[in-house]
């Protein structure tokens, strides 16, 4: 169902031209000529507040203009991050909420379910068991065929598991500058649950990349996104990194890393190479619930 490997693509809502506009639906319809089933999106990645579901009609734009068979595409959106007049940035889990968000989403999208849907940010205003019932629901109600949850540590995710039952996928940061949270791994492991990476090439990029992975990429005569994602790749077969494109080449770059092999060797000088890992987001530990 997951594939090895998804595409994101907010990036170009959060820099919406008519030239990225074009440039991005390229990308997803090689993507998907690719054989990429994951395609990840959010309500809440749009140029401004009044343009929410911008990166939900653009998927649904390149899906309706594809030529090829899209009858296996995983759609994955989320919902939890409010926006308002003023750009003034929130959280929201409550069930009338989150049924309007999921039923919009699915509108944009042209769905009648939404094959997978994630919890994206916690309501730091709502005790934690009121949200996974909350999401509970949406499945219950036949909103949803898939649930996934989004920035949640280990613990939050066991006791996500016990009161939602089956958990599809957990959306965490992991990559080689961030990689504080490998207990969540561990608990995808457990209970089957795939680990969508998001940002999975931060800390390799060509201007600031962590010298190992840049040495590496170089010694292979490819790039260190590539690198990255095969790092990543090699930690767990629970994980599917989902790189964020807006052009064809970074399709491609991408899905190159599938083929890249990386020896024992290379991942020992990797991950005896890398730089401690970054705190955190700060932003991420205010969502916290409070109970």
């Amino acid at each position: 169902m997951f594939g090895s490997l998804g595409f994101g693509f907010m990036k170009a809502s959060f820099g919406a031209s008519e030239q990225n506009r074009e440039s991005t639906i390229e990308a997803l319809h090689e993507a998907m000529r690719q054989g990429v089933t994951l395609f990840d999106t959010s309500d809440i990645y749009a140029p401004s507040w009044n343009t929410f579901g911008h990166n939900e009609e653009l998927l649904a734009e390149a899906i309706r203009s594809f030529t090829g068979n899209t009858e296996n595409l995983l759609i994955a959106t989320k919902a939890g991050i409010t926006r308002k007049p003023g750009e003034v940035w929130g959280r929201n889990a409550s069930l009338d909420y989150l049924l309007r968000a999921v039923e919009a989403s699915a509108g944009r999208l042209n769905l009648s379910s939404i094959p997978l849907w994630q919890h994206h940010r916690l309501d730091p205003n709502m005790a934690f068991e009121t949200q996974l019932e909350n999401i509970a629901a949406l499945r219950q109600r036949g909103l949803i065929e898939n649930i996934g949850v989004s920035n949640y540590s280990a613990n939050q995710l066991e006791r996500a598991v016990e009161v939602i039952g089956e958990v599809a996928s957990v959306q965490n940061q992991l990559n080689p500058a961030y990689r504080q949270e490998l207990d969540v791994l561990e608990v995808c492991e457990k209970h089957n649950i795939k680990y969508l990476p998001w940002s999975p090439t931060k800390g390799a990029r060509q201007n600031d990349a962590q010298g190992i992975i840049k040495t590496i990429a170089s010694e292979k005569s490819v790039s260190t996104y590539a690198v990255a994602i095969a790092w990543l790749r090699s930690l767990s077969s629970q994980l599917v990194p989902i790189p964020g494109v807006t052009r064809k080449e970074s399709v491609l770059d991408s899905l190159s890393a599938l083929k890249l092999e990386l020896t024992a060797e290379d991942l020992k000088r990797i991950n005896e190479g890398l730089e401690d890992s970054a705190p955190m987001d700060a932003e991420l530990l205010s969502d916290q619930p409070r109970s």
